[in-house]
């Protein structure tokens, strides 16, 4: 095979690493690699190969009944991988369940954290990230690492909140103004901040029902 065919069939080759990483801890005997190139080539693909039937994969040369029953044993474990990913997503439709997350994260904290919270279309959470740790009274959000958060989680919405250990819970003029400068920079790339939350001990602030945001979630 010359190198230009091995560049042109590079998802193939992917696919067959995998396969064949996967088969290493089959049962199977004998060559994986050349195993799972047998089974790319029944099937056409790695999906195919995981939702093909035990029976279909023990017909293809090197594949044994138990191996068969190791590989169709991927999708069941995926759905209910799936599934619970699924029912475990927080919805936030509110800024009351805003600030009742928010609240999880924050309360009891004893330096500041400021957090990106990643919601998808349906206001579901799909991801959290610390952005920064500050000191007893100051926390810095980076522009650049907000960004970067909310775009590797593909993110359709954000929610930011930082927390407060001195005890109030009202923002600073920095705080509105670094929101403020957020919100316009993710605006241009297509994604929303839909509060900023601020938690003191038990207590929670929305700049949004506060008036200090012109966004209200929806």
């Amino acid at each position: 095979m010359n190198a230009t065919i091995f560049r042109e069939n590079a998802i193939d080759f992917e696919e067959q690493e995998i396969l064949s990483h996967i088969l290493q801890y089959s049962s199977a005997k004998g060559d994986k690699e050349e195993l799972a190139s047998n089974l790319l080539e029944s099937f056409g693909s790695i999906k195919a190969v995981i939702e093909a039937r035990p029976e279909q994969l023990a017909s293809v040369k090197g594949m044994t009944k138990k191996t068969a029953d190791f590989v169709s044993s991927f999708l069941p474990m995926f759905r209910v991988y799936n599934a619970c990913q699924n029912a475990n997503l927080d919805k936030i439709s509110n800024s009351r369940e805003a600030e009742n997350f928010c609240l999880s994260l924050l309360e009891g904290k004893r330096i500041e954290n400021f957090y990106v919270v990643a919601l998808n279309a349906q206001c579901k959470v799909i991801g959290k990230r610390k952005i920064s740790e500050g000191s007893l009274s100051e926390v810095s959000a980076y522009p650049r690492i907000v960004v970067e958060t909310a775009l590797n989680y593909n993110a359709h919405s954000v929610l930011f909140c930082h927390n407060h250990p001195g005890g109030t819970c009202a923002p600073s003029p920095e705080d509105i103004a670094s929101t403020i400068k957020l919100q316009k920079v993710l605006k241009e790339l297509g994604i929303m901040v839909l509060d900023h939350i601020i938690v003191a001990n038990d207590r929670t602030y929305s700049m949004v029902q506060h008036g200090d945001m012109s966004y209200y979630i929806r």
